[in-house]
């Protein structure tokens, strides 16, 4: 009977006739996974990298969004680059240069080089990414329904996240950071020599030139991405305003903004329309993907603070709790497949559920905190988490699907991914690395006041402990924060969906 429903489907193209489409299916996603653990840089081995290569972490860390940058900038161009070359030829094309980008990343230590090498290697990895999800998708779901495929293909993405991180540490525990890439290089030879096997050159729709493609434009917004960035991650390494090259990218970020959107209006074909924003639901998704993100980045500052800081966890348990968020992530993606598909109902719902889930995992963390916590405690909260993480961000991907047409679909998703990818979680993560800070200097100024003297303490000991204080005092402080910031917004959710439902009940 499954053999009967998958004959039924169409044949993935860019096989050839002789592979079953079940395998052709199961190829196609596991290509898009490969691609998808190509990240440039290996950013949960940040400092191990940051100690070989004699650099900052803020180093690795720009390069690890410059691959995120070159992810988001060539949404615009995605189709037209489909429509120019064929399945075969761009995945030819693809592997090597994500393997040359590989090797040149393991033995370079200029920063420069690396983040411009990090920046390529997102621009393909997206591109190859794409070309596996679009000659599936008909295969998945031969009507089209985006409520079928985005929880199929966003499992794939999102975990993949989850597993790039788990084998890095893996492999940097065992040998060390190079050899993630080297396996990494491994992969895609392995994708590349399948390619060359068992694929053909087909084209479905006539060849388009690349003309008529607002290049100037998409390097402008791609320049205030790298500036905007620039200035989340280093901005508390320079001090913030204090030093001339924070100020530089300020108005450089500003400046470019305003070229944008005056290139936006006055420009015949802008890389990225001003109809966009236009269309109804639009901003408001945006505001939503803007606060899923900060809240995301407590897990990534705070959790992981808390882990290493107070609890003293090795690399290899506080990279285990993101098994408990892999399986979070697929219950979501089954949540979200289950209301959409089965019981055909909308995204409301689901974006109130997501986003409870999201603010009870601030909450649940809020009253874990304690110098003495097991790591059992934390494997609940990240699996609501990651339930939560899934829902949001399924559902309001299939959401800017039903809101934004196709003509402007992927120029949408350029401009979602400006907040999904690029700037949300440095902005998040600048944010409360410097609310830390500050509140951190607070108590360590009251906690002195009430100390007359120490006996038989070394003065390194006393210091150790005094911010040992200080930081789990701060951690359920700004916990706390959060969780009020994220609750208002909440009833601002849920008193938004009370208020259309009378409105529309009383019309």
């Amino acid at each position: 009977m499954r053999r009967l429903r998958l004959s039924g489907r169409p044949k993935v193209i860019y096989f050839k006739d002789n592979v079953p489409l079940g395998v052709c299916m199961f190829l196609s996603l596991f290509f898009a996974m490969v691609f998808q653990f190509n990240g440039g840089v290996f950013l949960p081995a940040s400092v191990q990298m940051s100690s070989a290569l004699g650099c900052i972490q803020e180093d690795i860390t720009m390069a690890g969004y410059a691959s995120f940058i070159g992810m988001t900038i060539i949404f615009p161009i995605l189709f037209r680059l489909k429509t120019r070359f064929t399945t075969r030829s761009i995945f030819m094309t693809v592997c090597p240069i994500l393997i040359l980008c590989n090797i040149i990343n393991l033995h370079t230590e200029n920063i420069y080089i690396l983040i411009a090498v990090c920046f390529v290697s997102g621009f393909f990895r997206m591109w190859g990414t794409f070309e596996c999800f679009s000659n599936v998708r008909l295969s998945v779901t031969p009507s089209g329904n985006f409520s079928v495929f985005y929880p199929i293909i966003y499992i794939i993405v999102l975990e993949s996240i989850q597993l790039s991180g788990l084998v890095t540490i893996q492999i940097s525990d065992w040998a060390n950071w190079r050899y993630m890439h080297w396996f990494v290089i491994g992969m895609l030879a392995v994708v590349w020599l399948l390619v060359f096997l068992l694929t053909k050159s087909a084209r479905i729709q006539r060849k388009t030139p690349l003309y008529g493609i607002d290049w100037l434009g998409g390097a402008m917004w791609c320049a205030m991405l790298f500036c905007i960035v620039f200035i989340c991650i280093y901005g508390d390494y320079y001090d913030w305003f204090d030093s001339i090259w924070i100020r530089i990218c300020t108005v450089g970020a500003v400046v470019l903004l305003m070229l944008n959107i005056n290139r936006m209006n006055s420009v015949r074909r802008p890389y990225i329309s001003p109809k966009v924003f236009r269309y109804r639901h639009f901003p408001t998704i945006l505001v939503l993907f803007l606060m899923l993100c900060l809240l995301l980045t407590t897990s990534s500052v705070l959790q992981e603070r808390f882990m290493r800081s107070i609890l003293n966890f090795d690399m290899l348990n506080a990279i285990s709790i993101n098994w408990y968020v892999f399986v979070g992530i697929l219950a979501g993606s089954g949540i979200v497949f289950y209301r959409r598909v089965v019981l055909k109902k909308g995204f409301k719902f689901l974006i109130s559920i997501g986003f409870i889930l999201m603010v009870v995992y601030q909450y649940y963390m809020y009253f874990l905190i304690d110098p003495k916590l097991n790591i059992e405690s934390l494997y609940f909260p990240n699996f609501l988490k990651g339930v939560g993480y899934g829902i949001l961000y399924i559902a309001l991907t299939i959401y800017v699907a039903k809101a934004v047409p196709f003509e402007h679909f992927f120029q949408g998703l350029c401009v979602l991914s400006f907040i999904r990818t690029s700037t949300a979680t440095p902005l998040g993560t600048a944010i409360l690395n410097r609310w830390l800070r500050i509140l951190q200097t607070d108590n360590i100024g009251l906690l002195g006041r009430k100390i007359d003297q120490s006996e038989n303490v070394s003065v390194h000991d006393f210091y150790a402990e005094v911010v040992r204080q200080t930081t789990l005092t701060s951690l359920k402080e700004l916990f706390g924060y959060v969780c009020i910031v994220g609750t208002v917004f909440l009833v601002i959710v849920l008193s938004y969906r009370m208020w259309r439902k009378i409105h529309f009940h009383e019309e």
